[in-house]
């Protein structure tokens, strides 16, 4: 059996836990990426990096030669300038394409919990696309639908943290009654070496042992940072409408039409039992001095420095 191994985004978030875990088991590892040129300090020199070249099937292939499995975290979170879920799909089904003609053995690709090929969410029903077509493909497979992932490099729990401790006011839509099942990215990244080390086709809900409402996690992050923010209540139109003046000042994206949806519909939760370990209580006591000290932009993270 062949010691390479791909992981799509190796300098991203979930990937680099990935790729530290496959390093650390002795694996070569390759990164396709939007930033060839910019990997992570400790990773410099351990990974060679080649750019996702989508609009180049026959380039993408050929850096896929001699990979025994692959590692997909491709994705984007939301539409922007040109770059669109639909475009996002079709650059997955290029992937998948490309590794089957490499010859790669088995293909770990991150979904989400509960995608729909009916969803009116465009974030759940691609995922779904993608699983069908993954199914499609002639690989052998290992699908991992993952919830809110937090760790360090977590955006939503860090800036729910980072507006906690900066406003006296923290705008909620709905009832926030609807739940979610975070799970540490370290716990994600560990299920997806397991699944990329097996051969049977597999597709695993990756959640962690705690669902929250969003009114519980909300209390979890103000107790662990200290705030003392008055919770407001508003109807889900509005509350996306504050979340996106706040989003103004900052230049980024804080929250999306489609992510209240999600939430409101409860389909950050799983049916399933859980397969991370990791408490959020716990991590966050032991990042209490960090998380939420700065802000962390998709848009500087994402679409200014590439995928």
């Amino acid at each position: 059996m062949s010691h390479k191994i791909a992981v799509t985004g190796a300098f991203g978030y979930t990937g680099q836990y990935i790729a530290r875990r496959l390093l650390a088991e002795g694996r070569e590892v390759i990164t396709l990426t939007g930033r060839p040129e910019r990997p992570l300090p400790d990773l410099a020199g351990k990974i060679a990096a080649y750019a996702f070249d989508f609009e180049r099937p026959e380039l993408l292939r050929a850096h896929l030669e001699g990979v025994d499995t692959l590692y997909n975290t491709y994705w984007v979170r939301f539409d922007h300038g040109r770059t669109r879920f639909a475009q996002a799909v079709e650059n997955t089904r290029t992937l998948f394409a490309a590794a089957r003609a490499a010859g790669v053995r088995r293909l770990v690709h991150v979904s989400i919990t509960n995608p729909a090929l009916d969803s009116p969410l465009p974030y759940f029903r691609g995922k779904a696309e993608l699983e069908q077509a993954l199914r499609d493909a002639g690989l052998s497979y290992a699908i991992l639908r993952p919830t809110v992932v937090f760790g360090r490099e977590d955006i939503l729990i860090n800036n729910i943290a980072w507006l906690l401790r900066r406003f006296p006011l923290f705008a909620v839509p709905g009832s926030g009654s609807y739940r979610l099942q975070p799970i540490a990215v370290d716990d994600l990244a560990e299920l997806a070496v397991q699944a990329g080390a097996g051969s049977e086709n597999q597709t695993l809900d990756a959640v962690g042992p705690d669902i929250f409402s969003f009114n519980e996690l909300l209390d979890l992050v103000a107790h662990t940072v200290g705030s003392r923010a008055l919770r407001l209540h508003l109807p889900p139109g509005l509350a996306l409408g504050l979340s996106q003046v706040v989003g103004l000042f900052l230049g980024d994206v804080v929250l999306t039409p489609d992510e209240v949806a999600g939430l409101s519909a409860d389909l950050l939760v799983s049916a399933q039992p859980p397969t991370g370990r990791t408490r959020l209580v716990d991590w966050l006591d032991a990042h209490r001095a960090t998380v939420g000290r700065h802000y962390a932009s998709e848009l500087a993270r994402h679409y200014r420095q590439g995928l």
